[in-house]
């Protein structure tokens, strides 16, 4: 049996009642797992896999293959004050994508963790915002050693992986855009 501290980065429907569940790990770095029955309302994993949990697992690591077995999670952090805003979740699963092509599987990236769960926390307390993100962004690209001086970190990253995830365009589109306040009718103004 392993044991680690992790973030829950990704579900993928596996079965009618199972999930693959992606988690982070500073341990342990990106790993799978197949969470069997969980999504069985009476499961021991209901209300314990969402996006962005924080939580203590244990899983049986896999003879072969790269599927884990999921055994206990223990929730720390739910983070949900992200689920309750759209943006965040865009800045939040952006992070969660950008990681996922950064890093090899089942190799322990601790200050990577880290980062992660700095970020998510910032997020779910302060909201999304193009700072977030681009300070999300400045810190990977040092920890990757692709940093340039006086330079932005997204065209580091993005020569290095290929190209960045959708979501950051997604994300950009919607905290530019001009956000209009309702205006008060003076009921004055309308006798006329």
């Amino acid at each position: 049996m392993e044991q680690g501290h992790g973030t829950l980065m990704r579900l993928t429907k596996l079965t009618d009642t199972s999930w693959i569940v992606h988690w982070f790990t500073a341990g342990h770095g990106l790993i799978k797992t197949v969470a069997k029955g969980a999504r069985n309302p009476k499961s021991p994993f209901a209300g314990k896999l969402d996006l962005f949990f924080e939580a203590e697992l244990t899983w049986a690591k896999a003879r072969s293959g790269e599927l884990h077995g999921l055994r206990e999670v223990s929730v720390l952090n739910t983070r949900e004050a992200i689920r309750g805003d759209y943006n965040a979740m865009i800045l939040s699963a952006y992070c969660c994508r950008l990681l996922e092509l950064s890093v090899e599987r089942d190799h322990p990236e601790p200050e990577i963790s880290d980062l992660l769960r700095r970020a998510l926390d910032h997020v779910a307390a302060k909201g999304a915002s193009i700072r977030a993100m681009q300070h999300f962004e400045q810190e990977l690209s040092q920890h990757l050693g692709i940093a340039q001086a006086g330079r932005q970190a997204a065209p580091a990253l993005k020569d290095a992986l290929g190209g960045l995830p959708p979501q950051r365009a997604q994300l950009l589109e919607r905290l530019l855009q001009p956000v209009d306040f309702p205006v008060a009718k003076d009921p004055i103004c309308d006798l006329k």
